[in-house]
């Protein structure tokens, strides 16, 4: 792998983990094109703690209030949401990591989160819910969805404020605590796969690729952040379901026909 690939590789894991587009089905794809295998893999955790510099850059001051009131509501609210998370992908684990190596529902996927993007928009005008007002059982339904996202090309951002739409809490909100609940989801993605990443053979990066993929993963994903929770405020997410129905309509395309 050269230093471009990993700028590319780079770029795409910061904008697409904040936009409700998914970060892993992208990353799938972009291994694919590449024809990347392990370095693609070692890649992707190391890009995953890119984005997690940058949305702790941007929400700094909220993470250093939960780290020192860890019982306090959000911090509460957090836990709860970490939780069926947790749960889910631990449970399903084995079933996530074939179906991340076959590629072959990332189409479907692609589809679904569409869907879940359009339905949820409707909804975002009725929200009423502050992030005072987020309750327990919110988090729960949010974490659960968030779970969901495991799967390669179901947005994890997009899914955790869809649900937040869902349970009327309003735009600027839904965007506070989706992003901050990536925190714990992405810190414990990289967690898991650490055994994976250590043993057996290097894989055939440089330091530099290395390096400068999650440079790009970490500034990118900061200006995603930024733009997203702007956007959320005023806008609409059905430019990205139209955008995830295309990319999903290409990929089964191409799987039909025999060429991915």
């Amino acid at each position: 792998m050269d230093w471009l690939e990993a700028l590319i590789l780079g770029i795409v894991q910061g904008l697409t983990e904040f936009l409700p587009v998914s970060s892993t089905g992208h990353l799938l794809l972009g291994r694919q094109i590449f024809q990347l295998e392990e370095a693609g893999l070692f890649l992707d955790s190391m890009l995953h703690i890119g984005t997690l510099i940058a949305v702790m850059t941007v929400y700094g001051k909220e993470i250093l209030e939960v780290i020192k009131r860890p019982f306090s509501k959000i911090g509460i609210l957090l836990i709860a949401g970490t939780i069926p998370t947790a749960i889910i992908g631990l449970a399903f684990k084995d079933f996530f990591e074939e179906i991340s190596k076959t590629g072959v529902t990332v189409g479907w996927e692609f589809l679904l989160t569409g869907f879940l993007l359009w339905w949820a928009d409707s909804y975002k005008r009725n929200g009423y819910k502050g992030i005072d007002d987020i309750t327990i059982r919110d988090a729960l339904v949010i974490g659960t969805f968030q779970g969901a996202a495991i799967l390669p090309a179901v947005s994890r951002s997009g899914l955790t404020i869809a649900a937040a739409l869902f349970c009327k809490i309003d735009k600027k909100a839904a965007a506070y605590f989706s992003f901050l609940l990536s925190i714990p989801s992405i810190a414990g993605g990289v967690v898991l796969q650490s055994k994976d990443l250590f043993t057996g053979a290097q894989p055939p990066i440089s330091f530099s690729a290395l390096a400068i993929g999650t440079l790009a993963s970490s500034i990118f994903g900061y200006m995603a952040v930024k733009w997203m929770i702007k956007l959320l405020q005023t806008g609409t997410l059905k430019g990205f379901a139209i955008y995830v129905w295309f990319v999903g309509i290409v990929v089964l395309v191409l799987q039909f026909s025999g060429k991915m």
